[in-house]
């Protein structure tokens, strides 16, 4: 294995992003280190959100990467990869997992989990990734600000052994970091694509203060997101630049 052939373990956190980070900038830290704790106390999502997590209910690691094959220009890649392992994990345990542009995990229109990637870019060189994943396995009630989490347990109603969840979710991710350094990233992009939530549906997105109705055709490989309205005119999005409207 690449993905999770070190694993470190701490009963506590303030962020596993943040642990891997330093880790880094001590020295030389073999790839696919998984940092992994029961809790944080500042735990970060997407776009300077926070991640909140019931104590030892869940699944909150950091993956550290290599992955200097990957061009900067073609970066989403990366979270295009994790994403689709953490899908595969998921396939086990339940049905209908989609992946939320640019990369909330959901399970019909229930968020199961979240995905922050943190590169390090050098001139043309990717040269280190730190992937974090918070996945819900048994937490069962959730903070009321969160729209529409759920769990595996809530899901599946079985309470899973997260200790279990956690060796096969690294055995997925590690199947398709794989695929991401030796075999057919078109493959990925293309079962990325066909994995969006909301794929060729007609729902409405906000873009400032416009409301989109249209159909999301395409994600590139570096993270544009392509919807095309009614007219069939084409709209091209960065991160923060469109909101899913639920």
């Amino acid at each position: 294995m690449i993905i999770g052939s070190n694993l470190i373990f701490r009963e506590s956190l303030a962020s596993t992003n943040t642990e891997a980070s330093l880790l880094l900038k001590r020295g030389d830290v073999q790839e696919g280190t998984v940092i992994h704790t029961d809790f944080q106390t500042s735990g970060r999502g997407q776009q300077g959100t926070t991640w909140e997590s019931e104590r030892g209910r869940n699944l909150l690691i950091s993956i550290i990467l290599y992955p200097q094959s990957v061009k900067p220009a073609e970066q989403f890649l990366i979270s295009m990869t994790i994403s689709l392992g953490v899908c595969d994990f998921i396939d086990g345990h339940a049905a209908g997992c989609k992946v939320k542009w640019p990369n909330d995990i959901y399970v019909k229109d229930f968020k199961i989990a979240g995905i922050l990637i943190e590169n390090s870019i050098m001139g043309d060189v990717t040269e280190s990734t730190i992937a974090g994943i918070g996945l819900n396995i048994n937490q069962e009630i959730f903070p009321g600000g969160i729209k529409n989490p759920s769990s595996l347990k809530l899901i599946t109603g079985k309470e899973l052994k997260t200790q279990e969840c956690l060796s096969g979710l690294l055995s997925a991710l590690d199947k398709r970091y794989k695929q991401l350094l030796y075999g057919d990233r078109k493959k990925i992009h293309e079962e990325y694509k066909a994995r969006l939530y909301r794929y060729n549906e007609l729902h409405d997105y906000r873009a400032g203060r416009k409301i989109i109705k249209g159909r999301i055709s395409d994600v590139s490989v570096s993270g544009i997101l392509t919807i095309k309205d009614e007219s069939g005119t084409t709209h091209r999005f960065s991160f923060k630049d469109v909101d899913f409207m639920i």
